[in-house]
């Protein structure tokens, strides 16, 4: 009777949340790599604890968002120049994530090796301009939405448009 259950659950594959999860910690384009949540990921970007309580429609609007307000192009007196998202800034310099690589790469800059910023114009968010289907967000959201309320809840497709 157990090797039937076992069968049974193996036929049945990952949960919705396990896929969810699998894509969040992606290692090449995962949203972990700029964003934390329940304690893994980088806080590059914003931390998904809190948009994990809201519905569907309204994460899925997040995830294919291409607004950068957050990013800026910081221009360096090198002359070298990328999408950035400032971190932290104490003794040793200011953190700048380089957005053109995945994952971010922070340099650690002098404030007085900065030569400006600007508004960011090439940068988008990855998910944006990502190949991920409609299941495949609808997924993720259902991820983020465990990790945050605890609740495991399907979330379809249609949800995820």
């Amino acid at each position: 009777m157990i090797w039937i259950v076992l069968l049974w659950a193996q036929a049945a594959g990952p949960s919705q949340t396990d896929r969810g999860q699998a894509l969040f910690l992606e290692a090449q384009n995962g949203c972990f790599n700029c964003h934390a949540l329940k304690g893994k990921g980088t806080a590059v970007g914003p931390d998904l604890t809190g948009i994990g309580r809201l519905a569907p429609p309204a994460i899925a609007m997040g995830v294919r968002a291409t607004a950068t307000q957050y990013v800026q192009t910081v221009k360096l007196k090198s002359g070298e120049s990328f999408p950035t998202m400032p971190g932290k800034k104490d003794d040793k310099g200011v953190t700048l994530y380089d957005l053109s690589k995945m994952p971010p790469e922070p340099h650690v800059v002098q404030e007085g090796d900065i030569g400006g910023y600007a508004a960011n114009e090439k940068w988008k968010h990855p998910p944006a301009i990502g190949k991920l289907t409609d299941q495949e967000i609808a997924d993720v959201i259902a991820y983020i939405r465990y990790a945050a309320t605890g609740v495991k809840k399907t979330v379809t497709p249609d949800e995820a448009k």
